[in-house]
């Protein structure tokens, strides 16, 4: 699907978009991003929803995007604020964290998703806007790679949950070094796929 450019009549635009939702461990990461003219180029390098690209392609992306984006910006939510908000409310705040944090204040936010917790700046919310708009593509790119990079940092400190290869989301093995070693300060104990494993 065709991605849009990110200024629509003049409209300085910024695309929000999360990373790591559907985790049993490590924050959910948000990003925004105001594209500028740089976007075309992006566009040129195979911009698209981060899901769709190989990690090596979403490096290079990332490089690009944060070197010509005229702002981006990434916020976070631990997992102390996952378990006390809710993952929406958390996934939520990582967003706003994002967009405050942005060097210039845009005129209009494009949020991936169907649900967003309103802010000053007037949004949209688009289903599946990751591979249909280029700054919430931009923003997927961003989210996911600096996430993707916190993941590898923890796994450092604790190998035997395979951080490096899953990135904390929910397979078999990650479930399996759960119920073997138990959780870690980095786990989301609220949820169920933690909870089941401790609790079957």
């Amino acid at each position: 699907m065709a991605l849009s450019m990110a200024l629509v009549q003049g409209r300085m635009e910024a695309g929000v978009d999360e990373a790591g939702r559907g985790c049993l461990a490590g924050p959910v990461t948000a990003a925004a991003v105001i594209p500028g003219p740089a976007g075309a180029e992006w566009l040129d390098l195979g911009l698209d929803d981060s899901k769709t690209l190989k990690a090596d392609h979403r490096e290079v992306l990332r490089s690009r995007i944060e070197d010509g984006a005229m702002a981006w910006s990434v916020g976070w939510a631990t997992v102390e604020e996952i378990e006390q908000l809710n993952i929406l409310k958390a996934t939520h705040l990582a967003m706003h964290r994002a967009i405050d944090s942005l060097i210039i204040r845009p005129e209009f936010l494009l949020i991936d998703g169907n649900r967003f917790r309103p802010h000053a700046i007037s949004h949209a919310c688009e289903i599946k806007g990751d591979g249909r708009f280029l700054a919430i593509a931009a923003a997927s790119i961003l989210a996911k790679t600096h996430r993707d990079a916190h993941m590898k940092a923890l796994a450092e400190q604790h190998p035997q949950y395979d951080w490096l290869t899953n990135k904390g989301y929910p397979t078999k093995a990650h479930r399996e070094a759960i119920r073997i070693h138990g959780p870690t300060e980095h786990h989301r104990r609220t949820f169920k796929g933690v909870q089941g494993v401790l609790f079957p």
